[in-house]
């Protein structure tokens, strides 16, 4: 099973969801991309892991964010200190009362809720 983290983190790259995020949130996505590619290219000798990347990043698509997922899973299991430092940009997008709702897979509907307070009835 992947790590929920590094599919959170690959989800969120691949699904563009940067682009509906607060600024703060945005740019704490791409600072994460920016670092990935920075320790990809220290890493000689392994152009499809940049290839990896770079489709999660243009494609979108939940083959591509797996893809990624698997190679970030391999570079936190190698560097748990680059898994540190991605986590605390990860948590420097947040807002201070966050809450982070990561939905994988297909439906015809997913709601996502937070601080309900009183009756709900969902039909």
């Amino acid at each position: 099973m992947a790590d929920p983290f590094a599919m959170t983190i690959a989800t969120s790259v691949a699904s563009k969801i940067a682009d509906s995020l607060t600024e703060k949130a945005r740019q704490a996505v791409w600072a994460i991309v920016r670092k990935v590619r920075d320790k990809l290219r220290s890493r000689p000798g392994e152009p499809a892991e940049a290839a990896t990347l770079d489709a999660a990043i243009t494609r979108g698509d939940e083959p591509a964010a797996a893809a990624l997922a698997q190679l970030l899973e391999a570079l936190f299991a190698a560097d748990p200190q680059f898994r540190e430092e991605i986590a605390a940009l990860w948590d420097a997008g947040r807002p201070d009362d966050s809450v982070t709702n990561v939905f994988h897979g297909k439906a015809n509907k997913v709601i996502m809720m937070r601080d309900v307070h009183g009756d709900l009835t969902i039909n």
